[in-house]
């Protein structure tokens, strides 16, 4: 089962509904870990290595749009987002930070419990049906838009499809947020964006690649990002 031996870090400074939460999990055979502070959750959530973090908006020290924002530059499990708040604004900021799903409270624990099962089985799914990157061809038809790894098509959308044919274009350069920005998304960089970022973590899934010992794109500390070329 997808549930099995999962651990989930569960970011909620909401003691009483922290608790619900964690125990009904905990019935389902998922190992919780709680966070109760926003300012520690990136550093947990490194050290815990989660396949699944539930992330309430609403938290001290760091809000839990900036800690999803964050978490998108490196972190490529699922990631379920908690809101208090009415309207649709925060779901729609939230899912364009690289969230992947969404509950409002009150939560209702067995619709938690659906969404976690779902967002886990699409997950190891992925994982699974991710070729080797490093025994892969990437190619790229700008043409047609499409590219493929190994002898398998790549799902991407436009927009990282595009971001991709660029960085493959440019292998071996160093290329800013701002260069990319610019000139894949049309946009200038205003330094606080992660637009770019969260689009080089979903190609890195998509790819098979690993951010802590990256095949295809590399981070340079400071600059940007670094496409190599696989020679293998």
């Amino acid at each position: 089962m997808a549930n099995h031996a999962s651990r989930i870090v569960l970011v909620e400074d909401d003691e009483e509904l922290a608790d619900l939460v964690a125990d009904y999990l905990r019935d389902s055979d998922f190992e919780v870990e709680i966070i109760a502070d926003g300012g520690l959750a990136e550093e947990a959530i490194r050290r815990l290595h989660p396949e699944l973090v539930i992330l309430d908006l609403m938290l001290p020290n760091k809000d839990g749009l900036q800690i999803c924002r964050d978490l998108r530059t490196w972190f490529q499990k699922p990631i379920l987002l908690l809101t208090a708040r009415s309207g649709w604004v925060d779901e729609i900021v939230g899912l364009e930070l690289g969230a992947d799903d969404y509950l409002g409270k009150p939560v209702e624990p067995r619709l938690l419990l659906a969404r976690v099962r779902t967002l886990l089985r699409r997950s190891e799914a992925t994982a699974a049906s991710s070729p080797s990157a490093s025994t892969s061809e990437l190619s790229i038809d700008t043409v047609n838009r499409v590219a493929c790894l190994g002898n398998k098509e790549l799902d991407l959308t436009d927009a990282e499809f595009d971001l991709l044919a660029y960085l493959k274009e440019h292998a071996g350069q160093q290329l800013s947020r701002d260069t990319l920005s610019r000139e894949v998304c049309q946009t200038d960089y205003d330094g606080l964006g992660r637009t770019i970022d969260v689009r080089i973590g979903r190609l890195r899934t998509k790819l098979g690649d690993d951010a802590k010992k990256p095949r295809w794109i590399k981070s340079v500390r400071g600059v940007g990002y670094l496409f190599v070329e696989n020679d293998a």
